[in-house]
This record gives structure tokens, C-alpha cells and sequence, in this order.
């Protein structure tokens, strides 16, 4: 059953952030333009996947934190780590001893990874892993794949997006992009542009598994080519497996980068790689040196401890398994009800158990903002924050059954407004993509 949501202390709220913030939020994924108007506009707090709104509205959360809660919210045995290493102090004038004892237990767990630099976020790891590859080749283009959807804040990566403004062209010119699952199309780049390529930087996996071995083949035209691969395991790194995709697909990335899900949702990323390469960036060798990554907050004490708790929970509780089974029971209850509202051509759920999303499409099966919307606003009538369906450790059975059958109530809505029109259901305006030349 839907519930009366009072949204009365959120909208005072939104007022007064947009006069105090650019765009309301510090996260554009968090922003205004990416929920319904019908939704909690601030969090006050959050216990393993429920939160509250400042209003007091209760709902099951999923995204959890955009991916980097794995465990839950307020997890007693993440708190309770850094409460105590809070009690010895955050930051010093030089290194404390949990960084080294970081860097053991993270370096034990990903194969094939040497050494470690800790950061604050992914996009802290992912340009300093661009940076060692182009001081290690003496090459300057950077080659991502082009049907992954985020690598970086930074000018390299957001100069290919259509949110451009303020980066030189000559930057933007630096970049180059290859298809998923296209071996073709990586070979082409390096033909067009012999001996200039750094790198190539991607994920393992979004929403579509690789095909065949495409991964590895990718890995060998690098090295035949004279550039490194780098995996960006930002996202997979604490989902797919505790020793990242790289485990799953049998690689051996030259450098990889890990961040969300490394401390349940507190700060902390890591590039890993191979000493010859990352050596680049310390004091034992005599050529040029690189400004890797020198961060006043970069190995914050309480965000290690935070991750050297994380890192025990998931060994000694089996957490990959169960990410993967709640995702799994969440996809086939999703699934039946899609059928039973016979949506199969409208909406639907893609990617791994642990990660899964969803599409909205339209009367004529093009993908839809308006019907985003709408299905956001019909879950969250029904007590579930639902931008996405990713699961974490705290997602009970009842949490699970819980969303579908709220999923199941939605999608009643969104077959009506196939048949009626989306206009006639979605309240206020709809949402739009994050990355937009205008607003």
C-alpha cells in the first residue's frame, strides 16, 4: 500500500541549497535533476539498507551510497573500527603505521599488484594511473572505452562528454575511444595513431559481460603496442569479487584503480600495479620523477581503518556470494513482474546480479526520462529509493520481497501509462542525464 510522504522539510531545504550550492549537491548524481519532484530531497540517516528523511520518511534504499556502501549503512563493525582509530588521531606529520599494514592486507588480496597508493576517490587513482602511463611510454593520447559511462572528474575524461565546457581543445583532443567487445575498434586506434597511445583504460564489465576473450586480447594488443592496460575497477573491485574482476577474467592489469566499496561508504580509492611502473611515482629509481599522488587526507587513519575492517568482514562472511543471491532473487521477482504486466519491451533489469540497473522505454520502446521518472515516483510512494537496484550485504529477504512487491505496484502505473499516456501519471517534471551541454 502507499503511504501520505510529507516532503515539507526537504523543499525549505532544496530552496535554500541552490541559493548556497551549485546544482544542490556536491555529487551530480545526487542532484535535484535526477529524482522526481515527488521525492525525499535529504537524508538524515541510514541503518543497513533503510533510510530517513529529514521529514521522517522511511525507505529501503538501493545504490547505497552510488555503490560504495557494500556492507550498510552505520555497519556496526566499520563504525566501531574507526571509532577507535579516531581515538589515536586522523592525520600526522608523517606516515602512521596502519598505512603500511593497509597496503599489506589490500596488496594480499590482488593478484599480480605490487605496490599501493592510497587516495580519497576514484577519480584520484584513475588520472594518477593515466599520468604513470604516459611517463612510463612517453606518450601522450589516452584510449577509453566509449560505451562505459564514467572514468574521472578530471579534464582528460570529462573533455569527451558532451559537459565540456571549460576545457582547451588541445586537451580534449588527447583522448581517444574504442567499443566494448570490439577488438577491431581498439586496433584501429592504434593504427591511426602509432606509437602515441599511453594507455587504454576501462572497466572489465558494466552491463554486458565480455564476449569471449576479449579482455585479454585487448591486454596483448596493448603490450604489443607499446602501451599499458589499465583496469578501472572502481566498481567491481567489491562486487564482483574481493580480489576484483581481474580475479574473474584471469588478468594481470599493467596498473588498476579501486575506490567505491573499499570502507562502506567512507573515503578511500587505491591504485595498485606493477613496481617497475609504479616506482615511477616514489624514491628508488633515478629517472625523471612523477607527482603521482600527494594528498593532505589521502590516508586519513580512520578511512584505512575503515577498509582494513571492510576487507576482514568480506573474507570472514562470504560477502560476494551474497551480494550476488540478493541480486539474484531481486532480478527474478522483478522479472515476473515485468511479464505479468507484459512490459518485457518497456522496462527491464541489466547487468550483474550484484549491480544490476534498470531501463524505462516509452510507447515505441526508445529509451525514456519521463518514464524513469515515473517509475521513481511510483517506488518511492511505496517506501523504496530505487535509482537504481544494487544491492548490499544488509538487503534482507524481506527488504528483497519488500521492493518487488512494490516494483510490482509500479509497474500496474507504468502499463497504464503505456496505454494512457505518461503525462497522465508523472507528477511535475522529468529527469534528466547527468551529462547534458545545457540545463
Amino acid at each position: 500500500m502507499t503511504k501520505a510522504l510529507d516532503f515539507s522539510r526537504s523543499r525549505e531545504m532544496q530552496s535554500k541549497s541552490h541559493r548556497l550550492i551549485p546544482g544542490g549537491a556536491h555529487t551530480y548524481a545526487k542532484g535535484d535533476d535526477q529524482y522526481p519532484e515527488q521525492a525525499p530531497g535529504f537524508l538524515a540517516r541510514g541503518q543497513g539498507c533503510h533510510v530517513w528523511d529529514v521529514d521522517g520518511n522511511e525507505f529501503i534504499e538501493y545504490g547505497m551510497g552510488l555503490r560504495s556502501v557494500t556492507l550498510g549503512h552505520a555497519f556496526a563493525p566499520i563504525v566501531e573500527a574507526v571509532t577507535r582509530q579516531l581515538q589515536c588521531g586522523a592525520n600526522f606529520t608523517r606516515p602512521a603505521a596502519i598505512e603500511l599494514e593497509s597496503a599489506e592486507r589490500l596488496l594480499h588480496l590482488i593478484q599480480g599488484a605490487e605496490m599501493v597508493k592510497f587516495a580519497k576517490n576514484g577519480s584520484d587513482v584513475t588520472t594518477a594511473a593515466v599520468k604513470l602511463a604516459r611517463a612510463y611510454t612517453g606518450r601522450d593520447l589516452v584510449a577509453i572505452c566509449a560505451d562505459q559511462p564514467f572514468f574521472s572528474v578530471d579534464d582528460w575524461f570529462i573533455g569527451t562528454t558532451p559537459m565540456s565546457a571549460g576545457i582547451p581543445e588541445d586537451t580534449k583532443r588527447l583522448t581517444v575511444k574504442f567499443r566494448y567487445n570490439d577488438l577491431e575498434s581498439v586496433r584501429a586506434l592504434f593504427e591511426s595513431f602509432p606509437a602515441q597511445i599511453a594507455c587504454i583504460i576501462m572497466e572489465a564489465e558494466t552491463t554486458v559481460a565480455p564476449e569471449a576473450d576479449f579482455l585479454r586480447q585487448v591486454q596483448s594488443l596493448c603490450h604489443q603496442e607499446g602501451a599499458l592496460f589499465i583496469l578501472d575497477e572502481i566498481i567491481t573491485g567489491f562486487r564482483w569479487h574481493l580480489g576484483g574482476a581481474q580475479t574473474v577474467y584471469g588478468l594481470a592489469p599493467d596498473l588498476a584503480t579501486f575506490a567505491k566499496g573499499m570502507g562502506n561508504g567512507f573515503s578511500v580509492s587505491a591504485l595498485v600495479g606493477k613496481r617497475e611502473i609504479m616506482e615511477l611515482g616514489g624514491l628508488q629509481h633515478q629517472r625523471e620523477r612523477v607527482f603521482l599522488l600527494s594528498n593532505t587526507y589521502g590516508a586519513e587513519t580512520h578511512s584505512l581503518a575503515a577498509a582494513m575492517a571492510t576487507m576482514k568482514f568480506y573474507e570472514e562472511h562470504d560477502v560476494i556470494t551474497r551480494l550476488a543471491c540478493q541480486g539474484e532473487r531481486l532480478k527474478a521477482g522483478i522479472q515476473q513482474a515485468v511479464a505479468a504486466h507484459h512490459l518485457e519491451s518497456y522496462f527491464g533489469v541489466r547487468g550483474r546480479q550484484c549491480n544490476l540497473i534498470y531501463y524505462t522505454c516509452d510507447q515505441q520502446q526508445k529509451p525514456s526520462q519521463a518514464f524513469r521518472t515515473l517509475f521513481m515516483q511510483e517506488m518511492i510512494k511505496h517506501g523504496v529509493l530505487s535509482p537504481s537496484f544494487v544491492v548490499s550485504f544488509s538487503h534482507s529477504d524481506e527488504d528483497i520481497d519488500q521492493t518487488i512487491a512494490a516494483v510490482d505496484s509500479a509497474l500496474e502505473v507504468y502499463r497504464r501509462a503505456i496505454d494512457e499516456g505518461c503525462d497522465r501519471f508523472l507528477l511535475g517534471r522529468a529527469v534528466k542525464p547527468v551529462m547534458r551541454a545545457y540545463n
